[in-house]
C-alpha cells in the first residue's frame, strides 16, 4: 500500500540523443559508436549521451491489493493498539500513562488552540510520546534534503476523533502527531512501516463509532457493505491455560526428553563399515566367516606341505 502514493517519473525520450552524431563505420580503425566533433555520442557509456534502457512511465507503480486483506489488517492494527507490549515495543512512551487504549472525553474534539492540546496530553501523561519525537528530528541523508524532505523524525501518538470541531487545527502543529477520522482510517498511520503497535489516542465518539465502521463477529458493519469482523480461531487466547487445564491433560501423552536419540542421522557407507553392512546383509557375516577359513586352510596347507625324500636326494646329487 506504501507504493501506491508514488508518482510516475521518467527520463525525456530524446535525453541523450539531441545531437547530429554519425558512426564512421568499419574500416577506420576507430570505434564504430557514433562521434560528434571527435567524442562519442549516445551510448550509455559516453558524456553526455543517453542512460541505458531509460525509466518508462509506464511502469508498474501501483500494487493493488484485496480490499477484504486490507480491512483485515486494518482491524488488526486497532486491535493491536490496544496491546501494551506491541505498543512499547513499537518505541512509544507510554509508561505513564494510565492505560492502553487511551479513550479521553468528547470535549477534546472541541479545542482550537495548540496550548490546549498540550495541556490535555501533559494532563494524561502522553506529552513524554511527543518530546519524543521532537529530539529525533534530524536532516535527511543523501539527495532527499534537496527535495522537500529535509527531515526526518519518529512517529508520535495518533489522535482519532468522530467530528472535527477544532482537534484538527489544536493538534496539527505537534511534532509527530497526526489526526484522522474514525470513519477513514487508514493503515499506514495505524501501522507506520507495517510494524503494530501505534499509540492510539481515541476520542469517546470515536470509540464508540468502532462497532458502526467495522461491525462485529455477528452484526454487518453500517458503512462497508455486508463486512463483518474475521471470527477468531480459538475463542480463549490464553493458550497456556488451555495446555495445562483437567481436561487436555488427561488425554496427552507425557512430555518427552528435549532431545530426540537420532541414530541412524548419519549416512555411512556398508563397504567400509562392516557393522552397517551386516545390518542391511545379515549373509554378509556368513559369507565374511567362509572367506576367512578357506584362507587359512590354504595357508596351513602350505605351511605343512612334505619335504622331497632323501632316497630322491640322493638321485638328484649323484646325477
Amino acid at each position: 500500500m506504501a507504493k501506491n502514493h508514488r508518482q510516475p517519473y521518467a527520463a525525456k525520450q530524446q535525453a541523450g540523443e539531441e545531437t547530429s552524431a554519425e558512426s564512421w563505420g568499419t574500416g577506420r580503425a576507430v570505434a564504430r559508436i557514433p562521434v560528434s566533433r571527435v567524442v562519442a555520442a549516445f551510448g550509455n557509456m559516453t558524456r553526455g549521451g543517453r542512460m541505458f534502457a531509460p525509466n518508462k512511465v509506464w511502469r508498474k507503480w501501483h500494487v493493488r491489493t484485496n480490499v477484504n486483506q486490507k480491512r483485515y489488517a486494518t482491524v488488526s492494527a486497532v486491535a493491536a493498539s490496544g496491546v501494551t507490549a506491541l505498543v512499547v515495543g513499537r518505541g512509544h512512551r507510554v509508561q505513564a500513562i494510565e492505560e492502553v487504549p487511551l479513550v479521553v472525553s468528547a470535549e477534546v474534539e472541541s479545542i482550537k488552540k495548540t496550548k490546549e492540546a498540550t495541556d490535555v496530553l501533559k494532563a494524561l501523561k502522553a506529552y513524554a510520546d511527543v518530546a519524543k519525537v521532537s529530539n529525533t528530528r534530524s536532516i535527511r541523508a543523501g539527495r532527499g534534503k534537496l527535495r522537500n524532505r529535509r527531515h526526518r523524525q519518529r512517529r508520535g501518538p495518533l489522535v482519532v476523533y468522530a467530528e472535527d470541531n477544532g482537534i484538527t487545527h489544536a493538534f496539527r502543529n505537534l511534532p509527530g502527531v497526526e489526526l484522522i477520522d474514525v470513519t477513514r482510517l487508514n493503515l499506514l498511520q495505524l501501522a507506520p512501516g507495517g510494524h503494530l503497535g501505534r499509540f492510539v489516542i481515541w476520542t469517546q465518539p470515536a470509540f464508540e463509532a468502532l462497532d458502526k465502521v467495522f461491525g462485529t463477529e455477528t452484526e454487518v458493519s453500517e458503512q462497508k457493505k455486508g463486512y463483518t469482523l474475521p471470527t477468531a480461531v480459538i475463542s480463549n487466547p490464553d493458550v497456556a491455560g488451555l495446555i495445562a487445564s483437567d481436561e487436555i491433560q488427561a488425554v496427552v501423552r507425557p512430555a518427552q526428553s528435549r532431545f530426540t536419540k537420532r541414530p541412524y542421522t548419519q549416512k555411512k557407507n556398508p563397504l567400509r563399515n562392516s557393522q552397517v553392512l551386516v545390518r542391511l546383509n545379515p549373509y554378509a557375516q556368513v559369507l565374511r566367516r567362509a572367506e576367512i577359513l578357506g584362507k587359512n586352510k590354504k595357508t596351513t596347507k602350505a605351511a605343512y606341505k612334505k619335504s622331497a625324500s632323501k632316497k630322491f636326494l640322493d638321485i638328484l646329487k649323484a646325477d
